[in-house]
């Protein structure tokens, strides 16, 4: 099998399934229970907040657990505009955002505020200078992807922070982090929420992560008890948490390793480009992510495509797989270049993958398009 649908979900390392089976079995218990057995659970996850703040270069104090990047990006969202409502009610966006943000900004809109959407280039950058002028006095809040989830832009996140703070110094700045967390190098200092994800690390579904600035402000949006320091009330979810901090632990202390590693397997997977006629890069090619590559295969439907590979046992996807069962979803690369959608296909890699997968991969996409492009009528 070779599974190359990463930025979907990762398979859990063994080191990460051992870590977390161990806590499973031996630390079972509630982390608020004042017992012995519920101080050594809570301990865990204190420890695990250490390692994900240092991980980003920030506090213990400012990284809060949720159920996952999803919930998080709609806390950072709706929370942070509710928060500072008072202050105006401009919030701005881009146009190629994961569904958690796009639509956290719809509800937005139904609530009355004002959403300004930026568009991007046919890569996928957005413009710097347009951000700074969609900041102005009554902006509360822009939020920009790190690493787009379908073509793999990297978007320059220390130029926009500057850009939204010389627009206004009080504008809150969000970035969601999930696919560039522990994969491209994260400084808090030039965001003021960040928002992550285990299950793209080699981690566990079902848990995630925020950092918050001291002194910004977001209302929580679930109510219960103390948990998270009443942030995000609810039974903290111990086991998922354990599991994110050693993946975090062990993703950071190989990040550069894994960096050159996945870029190798990219490459290789480009040589296609080479070998078949009208096949299209959607998004950088040269200073995308390397976690990352889409691929166009003109007079090919890119369902069609991934299924004729997963009948060799190779894996992919069509796009986001939050989007994949949105009826009204337009693909992110009919953003970039109107018409290419449907002929996508998005491989994205982890550390396990390697350049004799991407060969073989090569090999079938070879043979496969030719086949299919033959029933395209003329």
């Amino acid at each position: 099998m070779i599974y190359f649908d990463n930025a979907s979900t990762t398979k859990m390392s063994e080191q990460v399934m051992e870590y977390m089976y161990g806590f499973m079995k031996n630390n079972f218990a509630n982390p608020s229970s004042l017992h012995s057995l519920g101080f050594e659970a809570e301990k865990e996850i204190t420890r695990a907040r250490k390692i994900i703040a240092s991980a980003i270069n920030a506090e213990p104090e400012e990284i809060f657990f949720t159920s996952g990047g999803t919930e998080a990006n709609n806390t950072a969202i709706l929370g942070t505009a509710e928060a500072y409502r008072r202050r105006g009610k401009r919030v701005v966006t881009m146009n190629i955002e994961h569904p958690s943000v796009t639509d956290s900004f719809k509800e937005l809109e139904r609530r009355g505020f004002e959403v300004v959407t930026l568009n991007v280039d046919e890569k996928g950058y957005v413009n710097i200078d347009e951000v700074e002028k969609a900041v102005n006095e009554d902006t509360i809040l822009v939020s920009i992807m790190y690493v787009n989830n379908e073509v793999g832009t990297v978007q320059d996140i220390e130029k926009i922070y500057g850009a939204v703070k010389s627009g206004n110094p009080d504008c809150v700045f969000h970035t969601d982090c999930v696919q560039a967390f522990c994969k491209h190098p994260i400084n808090s200092k030039f965001a003021d929420i960040i928002t992550m994800s285990g299950h793209k690390i080699q981690s566990a579904k079902g848990v995630g992560a925020m950092y918050v600035k001291k002194g910004v402000r977001v209302n929580n949006i679930h109510f219960g008890g103390g948990q998270e320091r009443g942030f995000r009330p609810g039974t903290e979810n111990s086991y998922g948490i354990a599991a994110m901090g050693k993946a975090v632990e062990i993703a950071i202390a190989n990040m550069e390793s894994n960096f050159k590693k996945v870029t190798e397997v990219k490459n290789t997977l480009l040589k296609v480009t080479d070998i078949l006629e009208n096949v299209y890069v959607n998004g950088d090619s040269e200073k995308g992510s390397p976690y990352i590559l889409n691929l166009s295969f003109e007079d090919v439907k890119g369902e069609v495509l991934l299924h004729a590979l997963e009948n060799e046992d190779i894996y992919t996807a069509t796009g986001a797989a939050c989007s994949t069962r949105a009826k009204e979803k337009k693909k992110i690369v009919d953003r970039l270049i109107d018409g290419r959608g449907a002929s996508a296909v998005r491989f994205s890699f982890s550390a396990d993958n390697t350049v004799e997968e991407a060969e073989r991969v090569v090999e079938s996409l070879a043979k496969n398009v030719p086949l299919l492009r033959r029933f395209v009528p003329r």
